[in-house]
């Protein structure tokens, strides 16, 4: 990921709708949420909420598919993980023991409840 992607990216994510429409298909990975699912989740109308949805799918955090008759939307993981790797690329300065504290808090098999 490079700095313009990084920035769409978080760009895109900078808004109440938008981040929580992204963690709700986050927690849904990888099957996603027909758009209507995401609608009344949301209580939006769904032009307004259509708006938002094509910010996340331009930035490419969002991908988009037809299932019969409804448009079912996908997390992109890859992009997630690749803008969070672009931040902190740098965390350590070549000193693993700097990242350890942020590895264990995103490992995703936490017994600890999140806050």
């Amino acid at each position: 990921m490079d700095m313009d992607d990084a920035l769409n990216a978080l760009a895109a994510l900078a808004h109440p709708t938008r981040l929580e429409t992204f963690r709700l298909l986050v927690r849904h990975a990888p099957d996603g949420l027909s758009t209507g699912e995401l609608v009344e989740m949301t209580g939006l109308s769904q032009s307004t909420f259509s708006t938002h949805l094509s910010v996340l799918v331009k930035a490419g955090l969002v991908v988009s598919e037809k299932r019969g008759r409804q448009m079912n939307q996908r997390a992109n993981i890859d992009a997630l993980r690749a803008l969070m790797m672009f931040l902190a690329r740098d965390c350590c300065q070549g000193r693993a023991e700097l990242c350890e504290p942020l590895l264990a808090e995103l490992a995703c098999c936490r017994t600890e409840p999140n806050p």
